[in-house]
């Protein structure tokens, strides 16, 4: 079973995306609140898949992206992010990011974004 690092600073996003990954057959193994907890939970536990929330307070999304990048060239994180942020999408795109998912989520697109890593 494939273990992943559920990382956004809202609770209902952490537990909403748990309870759809628990579903498709991934075991969430660790959460962060922020980017900062992110990189330090990543080299703690060294999840699988990283789901990277990008607006966060202390160290955004893309930030923890490189600096987890850093640590691990081969880290597989995939940034959920609001409408709108297609900016900062594509910058994590740049910085390594293996693809985003577009709050709301749905069960099928995020099965979808992981299907690769599963």
């Amino acid at each position: 079973m494939k273990s992943v690092l559920v990382t956004d600073d809202a609770a209902f996003m952490r537990l909403q995306l748990k309870d759809i990954l628990g579903k498709i057959g991934l075991e969430v193994i660790g959460e962060a609140t922020n980017g900062q907890e992110a990189v330090e939970k990543y080299k703690e536990l060294q999840p699988d898949l990283v789901t990277m929330d990008i607006t966060m307070p202390e160290m955004n999304g893309v930030e923890a992206l490189q600096a987890i990048k850093q640590l691990d060239e081969d880290a597989n994180v995939v940034m959920c992010s609001a409408m709108g942020q297609q900016a900062m999408v594509v910058e994590a795109i740049k910085a390594g990011a293996k693809d985003f998912i577009v709050k709301p989520f749905t069960a099928e697109r995020i099965e979808a974004a992981l299907q690769k890593f599963l």
